[in-house]
């Protein structure tokens, strides 16, 4: 049978620009769905495993049709909630060359945010679970949504379920101060820790000297100092941080450093010319996830993740829609983008 991997969190409409348009000037917006959580669901899923998505969402046309756009790609929907009044919303206007992308939020109020343990049986949720994963932005919802959070580690924790969160600090949802309050005490129940170079610093103060993302510099030494100072607290069994060098909103280089608590690996780096970097986190998180429960070695499953996002850089939507073979295709070093006939 398929593995099975659990998430919790938000999904929203996106409404996103056309052909590279500004706000100010597009007479259209074109509409998708996606969230950190659900991203890496329906990413497991197209990898052949058993991908359980836990929200909550309005019970309303819009609400089912986020969940239909999920079970569209083979997600388990069963543990969705309905209520609440509203879907949260984020516009979003893809940025070129030296022109950064925009992302506008309208999610106050959504039906994730007003929400309660009691709504989920996570007796039964995490039934034969492998796995759960989620994300730092969760809690950053509201007081709930962190209650609900924290619930859900701690029940797939006394199940004996591997745990992983993405820190994925969104400064538009809640301060560094708060995160860093919350995020500590839900750190306490992981075991595997995924962020990039900022999230480390700002969710949970560990800084990586020498690093300035917005000069497409890194400084692997300062990112292994605090993966150790990580370990030390925590006592995560990995960590593993996606490594962007920015050197435009078109083209950056990407990467990943993992560490085991005795070993560094730092994989391949890919150079990717941009067509949608939303979701590229959430592909990096499904692919390690991947390789981790199907028994990969840590190198293995951070190649796999590497590539698995660095194709998600040229797919259009938040979700990752390249097949298991593409991106074992990729990690043996078939990136010439040739036609396959």
């Amino acid at each position: 049978m398929s593995k099975k991997v659990v998430t919790l969190g938000e999904i929203m409409l996106r409404l996103s620009t056309p052909d590279f348009k500004r706000f100010v000037q597009s007479d259209s917006l074109e509409v998708t769905y996606g969230g950190g959580e659900a991203n890496v669901s329906a990413a497991l899923c197209n990898y052949g495993l058993n991908g359980v998505f836990v929200s909550k969402v309005p019970n309303n046309a819009i609400g089912q049709s986020a969940i239909n756009h999920l079970r569209r790609y083979g997600v388990d929907t069963q543990f969705v909630a309905r209520g609440g009044d509203r879907l949260g919303i984020y516009f979003l206007e893809t940025g070129a060359s030296m022109r950064a992308s925009q992302v506008i939020y309208d999610r106050a109020g959504a039906s994730i945010a007003d929400v309660d343990a009691s709504e989920f049986d996570f007796d039964k949720i995490f039934e034969g679970a492998d796995w759960f994963h989620t994300t730092g932005i969760t809690p950053a919802l509201s007081d709930k949504a962190a209650a609900l959070t924290l619930a859900a580690l701690k029940a797939a924790k006394a199940k004996g379920v591997t745990t992983s969160i993405d820190l994925n600090f969104r400064k538009k949802l809640w301060s560094k101060e708060k995160a860093r309050v919350v995020m500590t005490e839900l750190c306490q129940y992981v075991d595997v820790c995924i962020g990039n170079e900022e999230d480390a610093d700002t969710t949970l103060g560990f800084t990586s000297e020498g690093t300035d993302v917005t000069k497409g510099e890194l400084n692997l030494d300062g990112y292994k100092s605090v993966f150790k100072q990580m370990k030390d607290k925590f006592g995560f069994k990995y960590i593993a941080s996606t490594l962007r060098e920015s050197h435009s909103a078109s083209d950056n280089g990407w990467s990943a450093l993992v560490y085991d608590g005795n070993e560094f690996y730092h994989s391949k780096q890919y150079e990717v010319r941009i067509v949608d970097r939303v979701g590229s986190g959430d592909s990096f998180a499904s692919g390690f996830i991947f390789g981790l429960v199907t028994g990969m070695a840590l190198g293995d499953a951070a190649e796999f993740g590497v590539a698995a996002s660095a194709l998600k850089h040229t797919i259009p939507g938040d979700l990752n829609h390249a097949t298991l073979n593409e991106v074992k295709e990729l990690v043996k070093g078939d990136g010439s983008g040739r036609v396959q006939r």
